[in-house]
């Protein structure tokens, strides 16, 4: 009895050590098969007259025609999955987001040489995007049809965007003495032990994404109020790549939307963003929310891990909490939902019509751990709904 067939991958990259690299790795394991390498855009384009392959791995900055412009011809003329590999510079950053919006489904960073346990990261996060890329095949072609449900309308404030966008300093996140605890490994590993914490007058909302997370997450923002609770956000992407994308959305939202740093505090009309490659925990000081950024083990194949961020909301917030699972590759955040769930919380997931990949919100689904289901439009109004 034969095995599922491989995957079939084109890698695209001018630096002929990082085709070398990746066809190496993605050689590992007998899911993948590369069946063509391209130095350039045009050589791309030649190979993909004979060979269709199921996911491209795409750099951005190449010579003779960029990345971009190749992305755009190719998803007007033969659209097919595609994986930014991109580097860590400035310039690579904002790119790789323009490339997402041209159509790519992730986004990582390129491989390069360090210790055992970082190339066998390296690796979890190569093959996972592609997965994620592959299973979004069918995400992408329901989504150019669904309907989507609108968008709750936002509320117009009389006030500026926000106290930092008008040039009023906020209250300083420095005015709250944080104690930090001993043992955050604690929060990442242990189960919740059921135990529910009193409601206060502050809410916070959790939010889970990976792929397709990027655009999702950019509605459901744009519709969130001033008024709107303090958000915490995991969406699985690469170090340095997070502050470009809370850069972004900032830009474009009502609300202030930041990379979150250790001990920010979780304030109304402010989204915080986990950075890649660190875990994001809720924490508690008083009747006051903040955050608190750990390094440790992937915890469901992942750092930033979803999982964290809910469990740690279970435990620090309960019945204070709304928690949202939405589009995404594998099951990082279901138990960490079931666990907001059962400590009270209000729970919220994405519909399989508008995800571009149904894993996440799925498995949360098949463990009882949401309550309401809901298209993307519908999101931010059915959160605010229950604020």
């Amino acid at each position: 009895m034969t095995g599922p067939e491989p995957i079939r991958v084109m890698i695209v990259d001018d630096s002929a050590v990082v085709r070398q690299t990746l066809t190496k790795l993605f050689e590992d394991d007998p899911g993948f098969e590369v069946v063509g390498t391209a130095a350039d855009p045009y050589i791309a384009a030649k190979k993909l007259t004979t060979v269709v392959p199921d996911v491209i791995t795409l750099d951005i900055e190449m010579p003779r025609m960029d990345g971009l412009r190749f992305l755009r011809h190719l998803m007007s003329q033969h659209p097919l999955p595609v994986v930014v590999c991109s580097s860590v510079a400035e310039s690579g950053s904002a790119n790789a987001f323009t490339a997402l919006e041209y159509g790519a489904c992730e986004i990582v960073e390129k491989p390069k040489m360090g210790t055992k346990e970082f190339l066998e990261e390296s690796k979890v996060r190569v093959y996972d995007a592609v997965r994620a890329a592959y299973a979004s095949r069918y995400g992408l072609a329901k989504l150019k049809t669904a309907k989507r449900a609108p968008a709750a309308e936002k509320p117009r404030a009389d006030k500026p965007r926000s106290a930092e966008k008008a040039g009023k300093p906020r209250t300083s996140d420095a005015t709250m003495r944080i104690v930090q605890p001993k043992h955050s490994a604690d929060v990442i590993l242990a189960p919740g032990d059921g135990h529910r914490v009193p409601t206060t007058t502050e809410k916070v909302i959790a939010i889970g994404a990976s792929t397709g997370g990027t655009e999702a997450l950019r509605e459901v923002l744009q519709a969130m109020p001033l008024t709107a609770p303090g958000i915490v956000i995991v969406q699985h992407m690469p170090e340095h790549f997070t502050a470009a994308f809370a850069k972004r959305l900032n830009e474009i939202c009502e609300i202030t939307v930041k990379e979150a740093e250790n001990d920010d505090t979780v304030v109304t009309g402010r989204a915080l963003i986990a950075p890649g490659n660190r875990h994001m925990l809720l924490k508690r000081s008083g009747a006051r929310f903040y955050v608190e950024l750990v390094d440790g083990p992937l915890v469901s194949r992942h750092r930033p891990s979803v999982d964290v961020l809910f469990r740690s909301a279970a435990r620090f917030a309960g019945g204070n909490a709304i928690g949202a699972i939405m589009t995404g590759m594998g099951d990082d955040g279901a138990q960490g939902l079931k666990e907001m769930h059962d400590g009270g919380s209000w729970t919220i997931a994405q519909d399989e019509a508008t995800c571009v990949v149904f894993g996440m919100p799925n498995e949360a689904i098949k463990k009882g751990a949401v309550e309401q289901v809901v298209p993307l439009g519908g999101i931010a109004g059915a959160i605010l709904g229950r604020v």
